[in-house]
C-alpha cells in the first residue's frame, strides 16, 4: 500500500509539473512552444483551456497534499527503532562537559623587546 501511494504521488508530480508548465503566462508560457494552446484551444476554446488548467493545477495540488499527509500519518510513523533515530553523538555516548575547562597555566611567550 506504501508503495502504491508513493508510486501516485511521483504521478500526480510529474503531472502538476507539466500543467503548471502549459499555462500561459505573461511571456506565454511553454504552452505556446509546443503548439499545446492552439490544440487545446481548438479542442476546449481559449478560456476554457485556462480554467481547466488552472482547476487541474488546483485538483492536484491538493491531491499531492493529501497523499503526502497520509503517506506520513499512516506509514511512516513507527518504521524506525529509537536507537536509528539516535544522531551520530548520541550514539557515541560522550558526555559533553556542562563548563568549559579553562587552561590552568598560560603560556609564556619569548617575546623581544623592539629596539628603539
Amino acid at each position: 500500500m506504501y508503495t502504491l501511494f508513493v508510486f501516485l504521488s511521483s504521478i500526480i508530480a510529474v503531472l502538476l509539473i507539466i500543467i503548471v508548465l502549459l499555462q500561459s503566462s505573461k511571456g506565454g508560457g511553454l504552452a505556446g512552444s509546443f503548439g499545446g494552446v492552439g490544440n487545446m484551444g481548438s479542442m476546449f476554446g481559449t478560456r476554457r483551456t485556462a480554467d481547466f488548467l488552472s482547476k487541474s493545477t488546483w485538483w492536484l495540488a491538493g491531491a499531492l497534499t493529501v497523499l503526502a499527509i497520509v503517506i506520513n500519518l499512516f506509514f511512516l510513523p513507527g518504521q524506525t527503532t529509537k536507537e536509528q533515530r539516535e544522531s551520530i553523538i548520541q550514539k557515541s555516548g560522550q558526555q559533553i562537559p556542562q563548563q568549559p575547562t579553562l587552561p590552568q597555566q598560560v603560556p609564556q611567550t619569548n617575546q623581544q623587546q623592539p629596539n628603539k
